[in-house]
């Protein structure tokens, strides 16, 4: 597939993301259906002055790995991801799955302990790029997988990805620089106050964030992008929540998803489907039942649920939670092998208010100063 918008998107990766600078290191890894845009993003990392390295896994090949590693292979730490997280730069990761199931009939168990055993490597990778050590940029790239997850055909997907990604393709980086510029005044506006407290159907949620550090996810690390995003002081998260759309983690569908806080900690988890992978997965360790990250999604061009965490997590008008661990740039301390992120839609009856002020409300902010 050729479309001269992947080059465009490559140019914003390693441009504006990533900001790849003479003599980088930069890995670019990714999957053979993605070839169209690892080969712009490899001219746009030379063209950089960086040195590019390409690897290109199997789509099947975690599910050959759980299907047959045994407990010692199962808890082995991959020495080449060590050294990517040690050593390297950049790397960007392109999404490009043929088959977004193959997981669906692996023994959660088996998944849980090799997240444990490679806890150690994420912890690596995400200490170096919070010191600004090292520059990454998640992106995906349309496949007939996620179109099928979308409800979508290929093309519509694909339109989907190209308009969410480059809403002005005759200034794609100036574009990105705007939206960046627009979500700094919102966390400036968060950086201020302490208690979260959020209502909607199903739901009634507070938690503290005073003194934690605020993030605008404005496409360099993810991309597309539009979020802030923070972590709760561990302690502080209190109530229920009822999340709107399934929660997918390594290929399961775990729907109508329920969970009851008290002191920080989930004491009562629910779902109407998927409920024994959600308790396992919340049983990985002490961490995973812990709050790592609380969000706002902000992407106007992003308004429907495509079961893809990339683009759904920026859903305009829903916030997000993930469980397990949290970004050490956040201020956060939770340490966990997961990170789960579930969606809760506040644009039909949800409100959130900050140290007592109403400032959301149907998905919109309700504070002048934080309206675009």
């Amino acid at each position: 597939m050729y479309d001269p918008r992947i080059q465009q998107i490559a140019q914003v990766l390693v441009r504006y993301s990533l900001d790849v600078q003479p003599g980088w290191n930069v890995l670019i890894r990714s999957f053979p259906a993605a070839e169209p845009l690892v080969r712009e993003v490899y001219r746009e990392v030379l063209r950089a002055g960086g040195h590019p390295t390409i690897t290109l896994g199997l789509n099947d090949a975690e599910e050959i790995f759980y299907k047959e590693a045994n407990e010692a292979q199962l808890r082995h730490e991959p020495p080449l991801s060590r050294w990517v997280a040690e050593h390297f730069d950049g790397v960007v990761t392109i999404l490009a799955e043929t088959n977004t199931k193959q997981l669906m009939h692996v023994d959660p168990r088996k998944i849980s302990i090799h997240r444990q055993a490679t806890g150690n490597i994420m912890r690596v990778f995400l200490e170096r790029a919070a010191r600004g050590e090292l520059h990454w940029v998640l992106t995906l790239f349309p496949t007939n997988a996620y179109a099928q997850d979308a409800d979508m055909s290929f093309h519509e997907f694909t339109e989907f990805v190209f308009n969410a990604s480059l809403p002005d393709p005759s200034d794609p980086i100036g574009y990105w620089q705007r939206v960046s510029a627009y979500q700094a005044r919102v966390v400036k506006w968060l950086s201020q106050k302490d208690e979260i407290h959020v209502v909607a159907p199903g739901t009634d949620l507070r938690l503290r964030v005073g003194g934690r550090t605020w993030i605008s996810a404005d496409g360099r690390n993810n991309f597309p992008d539009g979020e802030v995003f923070t972590a709760p002081i561990e302690d502080s998260v209190e109530g229920h929540i009822t999340f709107s759309f399934p929660a997918i983690y390594n290929s399961r569908e775990v729907e109508g998803v329920q969970l009851w806080f008290e002191k920080g900690e989930v004491v009562k988890a629910t779902a109407e489907k998927g409920e024994d992978f959600l308790l396992q997965m919340l049983n990985t360790d002490d961490g995973a039942r812990r709050v790592g990250e609380f969000a706002i999604g902000l992407n106007r061009g992003i308004q429907t649920f495509t079961k893809n965490i990339l683009f759904d997590e920026k859903i305009h008008g829903t916030i997000h939670m993930a469980l397990g661990k949290a970004y050490p740039e956040c201020g956060g301390k939770n340490q966990s092998a997961i990170h789960w992120d579930m969606i809760c839609d506040l644009r039909q009856g949800g409100r959130m208010y900050a140290d007592g002020e109403l400032f959301y409300e149907n998905g919109e902010f309700t504070v002048e100063e934080l309206r675009e």
